[in-house]
């Protein structure tokens, strides 16, 4: 009995615990907001019954309400994980998917009454208002079971006929207005954490997003274009002008030419300097990182942009803006700003319970045992722990895990090495333990589970370096420890989800100049064209994306172009996605650049017209690389009119008659 109790007391404290934390959730979006509030409003009144039983020191908590006390904290868990996506999750997400999103917040509140059912009251030394208001919470959580809240049909149908439709049209304007206003995707903020929790949802995914992601993303992609055209002064308000250039990211001043102007949102709101390591904090507010740990450093414990209190003191990376901020550069000219190395920053700390930190001990302990079912369990345990918790990720690091798993990506036994490097894979999501996973010396195991491994442990390696070479300087490591090669290998012979994997790995490490020569040497190019021209296309996106950022290498270059790839690339041109025709025009420029024959090729296969097209509806960098073809085509098509013009006027002009000097003589 005193084992009861003692399994009851902790499973209380964890209950209190799940329950204060559904308690620091808020701002739930908008379409679900209603029925969020209300089940954490619910849940929240479950404290005092808890504390009471807590508290208690008398009573012997009864098998059976011990019983549906465990069951409570898996609903708790549950319901905890749904309000966390009501908060983080995408926007547009929550739309489309809004059948599926009610039927798990059914299924919650089911087992949740389900639970609380079971509790009895019997041996508990519980108040009699106490036990008034759980029984107030049972009966709510009953008549919410069967209820159906009416969505926004509007707000429904809007984003399926903007989906649907592939020409835009005056009449679509309302509809994306209307989107854009409902949804409160009006600014660029909001946009980018949009994008982020895309981008969260693809990586949950193990990098295969499916159908209804990339739908999502076309849907957003369309949005974001709308609310930059109707606001074209939205990166670049008014106060901006007066500010000083920044320091970070000053272009050359050359005789009327201008230092582009800062887009608002890639300031800091701390220092206004381009952010060169940009973090969200728990409000949704983004700061440089060195600003945001001086902030903190100094004891607030608000966001200086909202006054909101901060419920945690974790920096999320926002990659997507990271991304967004190297891409201006890029097109302005300007050196990308430099991030800061991740040694001087501020560690992550686990909020997990004393109970689940002996859990993860005791784990650690099985895989140091050299029995082989010990560990295999033990990986798959840990590879568990770290998918969906960030404070597990740390705590689990932090115990000394990852030298162990990375041992262990050598084992003969193939289950374990596939948890292993899974676990590395889930750890390596925490920007802290990205380095410490490259420190550890996981890399040479990393591209040997890449080459030997089971289908899905090659996959998940290469997801793994793709995670870890977000980080700068592991691009270069990445790459010298051989991770190319079999990389091409998987992107020529994997599954689908295997060819994306490899082709995200790829496409990160060749950022790195040092890195491309290595791919093309690998054999990507020929693996990339066969890619563009399969049947089914799948990997339109990830080949091209790739042959975008080889060809400004002079070995991708040449092997491209001997790769006859100008008909290809015209075809996408003329009939691919709005991306894909940017990046075809992107590899046509430096194909063209300097070689005739290339410009020669893409007229005789009809290039002109699709490039028109493009510089008039295309992205906006695709409407910058169809102008610069345009340019150079039309500049080489008057070079050789003028050369033609210039011979045959030297074949009509009179020449000397070799006859009448022989009748002279």
């Amino acid at each position: 009995m005193e084992e009861e109790e003692k399994g009851g007391g902790e499973v209380v404290e964890i209950l209190i615990e799940t329950v204060n934390k559904i308690a620091s959730i808020s701002d739930y979006r908008c379409t679900v907001k209603k029925q969020y509030c209300n089940l954490a409003r619910r849940l929240k009144l479950l404290i005092p019954m808890l504390e009471e039983i807590r508290d208690s020191k008398d009573s012997i908590i009864p098998q059976q309400t011990l019983k549906a006390l465990v069951l409570l904290k898996q609903a708790l868990d549950s319901a905890k994980d749904l309000l966390i996506f009501g908060c983080e999750g995408s926007k547009i997400y929550l739309v489309l998917e809004r059948e599926q999103i009610m039927n798990k917040y059914h299924e919650v509140t089911a087992k949740l009454e389900q639970a609380l059912t079971g509790i009895s009251y019997e041996g508990l030394d519980i108040s009699d208002e106490v036990k008034e208001q759980v029984e107030l919470v049972l009966a709510q959580f009953r008549r919410a079971k069967g209820r159906v809240d009416a969505t926004d049909v509007e707000l429904y149908e809007d984003l399926l006929s903007l989906y649907n439709k592939t020409n835009d049209s005056a009449s679509d304007l309302a509809v994306l207005r209307r989107i854009s206003e409902k949804l409160q995707l009006m600014g660029i903020a909001d946009l980018t954490q949009e994008s982020l929790a895309l981008h969260e949802m693809v990586g949950a995914t193990g990098g295969d997003p499916g159908e209804s992601i990339e739908k999502m993303s076309m849907l957003l992609k369309k949005i974001k274009d709308f609310v930059q055209t109707e606001n074209p002064n939205l990166d670049a308000p008014e106060r901006e002008k007066n500010l000083p250039p920044s320091g970070s990211g000053q272009a050359i001043v050359d005789g009327s030419r201008q230092m582009p102007v800062i887009p608002d949102d890639f300031r800091c709101p701390i220092s206004l300097e381009l952010m060169k390591d940009p973090v969200i904090v728990s409000t949704g507010q983004t700061y440089e990182r060195s600003c945001i740990e001086k902030w903190l450093g100094a004891g607030h414990d608000t966001c200086p942009k909202t006054q909101q209190k901060l419920t945690s003191t974790a920096l999320t990376p926002n990659y997507v803006l990271r991304s967004l901020i190297a891409q201006w550069c890029e097109a302005n000219g300007i050196e990308p700003p430099k991030r800061p190395s991740s040694s001087g920053t501020s560690k992550t700390v686990s909020t997990c319970s004393p109970a689940e930190l002996t859990k993860i001990k005791i784990l650690l302990q099985k895989l140091k045992s050299g029995c082989v079912e010990d560990q295999r369990s033990a990986a798959g345990e840990i590879r568990l722990l770290a998918k969906h918790n960030a404070d597990n990720r740390v705590a689990i690091a932090q115990a000394g895990a990852i030298p162990l798993l990375v041992g262990l990506l050598s084992t003969p036994d193939p289950c374990i090495q596939e948890h292993a490097i899974t676990a590395l894979l889930n750890l390596s999501i925490c920007e802290d333990n990205k380095g410490n996973i490259v420190s550890a010396g996981a890399v040479p195991g990393i591209v040997h589970v890449l080459k030997k491994g089971s289908m899905e442990a090659r996959e998940n390696a290469a997801a793994t370096l793709f995670s870890l070479s977000v980080v700068d300087e592991n691009k270069v490591t990445i790459g010298f420890l051989g991770a190319i090669p079999p990389l091409v290998t998987l992107l020529s012979e994997g599954t689908q989800r295997g060819k994306k994997d490899a082709a995200t790995a790829l496409f990160n490490l060749c950022i790195y100049q040092g890195n491309k020569g290595k791919a093309v040497r690998a054999g990507v190019v020929p693996t990339l064209m066969c890619l563009l021209t399969e049947t089914g296309g799948g990997m339109v996106d990830e080949a091209l994306a790739i042959l975008a950022i080889l060809a400004s290498h002079p070995e991708g270059k040449a092997t491209i172009g001997a790769a006859e790839a100008v008909p290809v690339l015209v075809e996408v041109i003329r009939n691919g996605s709005p991306r894909n025709r940017e990046n075809a025009a992107a590899v046509l420029v430096h194909l063209c650049s300097g070689d005739q024959k290339h410009m020669v090729e893409a007229q005789e296969h009809g290039v002109m017209g699709p490039l028109v097209d493009l510089a008039q509806n295309g992205t906006d960098r695709g409407k910058r690389k169809a102008q610069q073809l345009l340019e150079r085509i039309s500049r080489f098509v008057e070079q050789q009119n003028h050369s033609q013009a210039q011979t045959e006027a030297h074949i009509q002009q009179p020449q000397p008659s070799s006859m009448a000097n022989f009748g002279d003589s």
